[in-house]
């Protein structure tokens, strides 16, 4: 790391990145938790803040976590990793070498960060888009760059490259964190196919699975130096399981190991990992709850479209509302009044807010609050 820029001094701040408890803030929660402020309170009757999903764990999952609680006492009683990998394999076409699981998507994020960006080698990311690359970089001392979306809320991949022609790493989020819009497969393999060699993108595809568009697996593939993402904290209600994965070539996730020995990926918690490989391949069922997402999303959409307000077109189980002169900060405190935590807002955006889709139940009291709280 020395070679890459860093001094002395920061080499125990970096390894204190990735242990329980990892980049604590000065309040004692992670650094990478939503904008450094509290989750949405429990004690609120709708919570719609988070992006979490309105249910828990699919069936599947459940049964397999249920039953491995009993054999707790063993690290891997049958070898639990590598049947997931074979599962993440049977579904996205990745050979096995290619795969490493994690618990959650944050480590792996900001590992990466801390892996491919240096204080000479920077990171660029989208404006508005989610902030735990960024604020790992920030901390690092690593240059960042956030480029504004395009007009139809894409990521600007070429304002992007031309941002920092230099970067260690391009971060790309698809669906975007939070205005749920797709950036096509064909503006990313620009990106990578034009980018510096040696530098990496990673495609954090957390909310694929409510969108149900081509996903970028077979870039992990075909390209050295691409990292593609997931989570199960989203559709598959596994926020509070904490399990992940990343898709790349064994010398990337190598690299990505070399700061834990791989105790990270390999020491993962037995029920979220049988959950998460039983809910992985249940494609009817993923494909029903994507479905119930869209119902509750389309409701609450034409609601908040009849008090004249405009919604950020989404393919996730977000959406973004413009209160035109009005401060999403007020709207969201004006919501809790109504005991309805809606999500936050971006510094790009001061006026916009970031509803989560929940149930239909939630969105229509989502909705109810709407009619109290707003006037034009």
């Amino acid at each position: 790391m020395l070679s890459r820029g860093y001094a002395r001094r920061d080499l125990a701040r970096i390894a204190a990145i990735f242990g329980v408890g990892a980049m604590a803030a000065a309040s004692g929660r992670p650094a990478w938790a939503s904008a450094g402020v509290p989750d949405p309170a429990p004690s609120a009757k709708t919570r719609i803040g988070a992006n979490e999903c309105w249910t828990g764990p699919l069936a599947p999952g459940q049964a397999a976590a249920a039953k491995m609680i009993a054999q707790g006492n063993r690290y891997s009683p049958h070898n639990e990793r590598s049947d997931f990998i074979k599962a993440v394999m049977s579904v996205e076409g990745v050979p096995f070498d290619h795969v490493a699981p994690w618990p959650g998507s944050s480590d792996p994020l900001s590992r990466a960060v801390v892996t491919y960006c240096s204080p000479t080698k920077g990171l660029v990311t989208a404006d508005p888009t989610f902030e735990l690359a960024g604020r790992t970089a920030a901390w690092l001392g690593a240059p960042v760059k956030a480029v504004p979306l395009t007009p139809d809320f894409r990521h600007d991949v070429k304002a992007m490259l031309a941002a920092d022609p230099n970067a260690g790493l391009y971060y790309i989020c698809t669906p975007n964190n939070p205005t749920g819009t797709i950036t096509p497969l064909a503006d990313i393999e620009w990106l990578i196919q034009n980018k510096p060699a040696g530098s990496m993108v990673l495609i954090d595809e957390a909310y694929t699975h409510f969108a149900g568009v081509p996903v970028a697996s077979s870039f992990a593939v075909k390209y050295p130096d691409v990292i593609v993402m997931r989570t199960f904290s989203k559709i598959f209600g596994m926020a509070g399981m904490r399990m992940g994965y990343i898709m790349t070539q064994p010398a990337n996730i190598t690299k990505m190991m070399r700061y834990d020995g791989g105790m990270q990926s390999g020491a993962l918690p037995l029920p979220s990992l049988v959950c998460a490989t039983a809910s992985l391949t249940a494609g009817p069922l993923i494909a029903q709850r994507r479905a119930q997402m869209q119902a509750a999303r389309a409701f609450a959409i034409d609601h908040v479209k009849k008090h004249g307000l405009k919604v950020v077109p989404t393919e996730a189980n977000m959406f973004m509302i413009d209160w035109k002169t009005k401060p999403a900060k007020d709207m969201q405190a004006a919501f809790r009044t109504q005991s309805v935590e809606i999500g936050r807002s971006w510094p790009i955006w001061p006026s916009v807010s970031r509803v989560t889709v929940g149930s239909m139940a939630e969105m229509a009291a989502f909705c109810t609050a709407l009619d109290k709280v707003w006037t034009a």
